[in-house]
C-alpha cells in the first residue's frame, strides 16, 4: 500500500504519521510538506517514508506525489491559532479541487479529509453546544469558515466519484486517549472535543475498514 499524506507537519499531522506507520503493514508513506525539516528524526529517518517537499499550488510537484498511490488522507485545515487571520479566497478548498483533479488523473480514488462541524450534513440535528461552537467560527475566524465549507462543498461534488470520507472533527485536545465515539451533530452521542491521537486512530481504521465511505460523521472522544 502506497499512502499520500497531507498536513503531515500539523500537531494532528504527526499524529496520523505514527498511527499509520505503527498499524499499517508494508505500507509506504508520502508526505508532501512545504517544510520537511519540522519533521522529528522518527520519521524523516523512517524507511518507510518518502518526503516530497512542495506547495499546494504546485501541479507538477503534486502530480509526483500522487503518482503509484492506493490512497490520500489529509490533515489539512485552518490554523487554530492564526483563524482570525486566514487568508480570503478559500485556498485549502482550491488545494483540494487540485489534489482532487489529479486523483482522478491518477486512478486514486480513496479520500479521507479533516473537516469540522462547519460543514453541515443531512444527517445532523440540532444541538446548542454545536451551534454556538460554529458560530463562534463564522463571526469570529470568517474566512476559515468560509474555507471549511467549501471544503466540504468540493470533495461532495467535484470529488463524488471518489470513496471519500470527511472526518468531521469538534475541538481537538493534546489527550492521549484513543476511544472513539462516531457519529451525528444531536445525536446524543457526541460531544464537542476529540484528542489528535483519537482522530489518527479513527482515520487509519477507516481506511482499513472503510465504513463510513461516502458520508461526514462527527468524531469525538469518549
Amino acid at each position: 500500500m502506497r499512502v499520500l499524506i497531507f498536513g503531515a507537519t500539523g500537531a494532528i499531522g504527526i499524529c496520523l504519521i505514527r498511527e499509520a506507520l505503527s498499524v499499517l503493514q508494508s505500507c509506504t508513506l508520502v508526505l508532501y510538506v512545504r517544510s520537511p525539516e519540522k519533521f522529528p528524526d522518527d520519521i524523516s529517518c523512517n524507511p518507510a517514508v518518502v518526503i516530497i517537499k512542495g506547495q499546494l499550488d504546485d501541479l507538477d510537484a503534486l502530480s509526483k506525489a500522487m503518482e503509484g498511490v492506493d490512497s490520500v488522507l489529509s490533515a489539512l485545515g485552518p490554523s487554530v491559532k492564526k483563524g482570525p487571520f486566514h487568508p480570503s479566497g478559500t485556498p485549502l478548498a482550491h488545494a483540494y479541487s487540485r489534489i482532487i483533479d489529479l486523483m482522478y488523473k491518477h486512478h486514486v480514488r480513496r479520500l479521507i479529509a479533516l473537516g469540522t462541524a462547519s460543514i453541515t450534513d443531512p444527517h445532523d440535528k440540532f444541538n446548542l453546544a454545536f451551534s454556538i461552537l460554529v458560530k463562534g467560527v463564522a463571526i469570529a475566524a470568517r474566512n476559515a469558515y468560509k474555507d471549511v465549507v467549501a471544503i466540504g462543498e468540493a470533495i461532495r461534488g467535484q470529488g463524488a466519484d471518489l470513496g471519500w470520507t470527511i472526518v468531521r472533527v469538534p475541538i481537538l485536545t493534546d489527550q492521549e486517549s484513543k476511544e472513539i465515539i462516531a457519529g451525528y451533530v444531536g445525536d446524543g452521542k457526541t460531544n464537542t472535543w476529540l484528542s489528535r491521537p483519537a482522530f489518527a486512530a479513527f482515520v487509519i481504521g477507516e481506511l482499513e475498514k472503510g465504513e463510513w465511505v461516502k458520508m461526514a460523521p462527527i468524531v469525538c472522544s469518549l
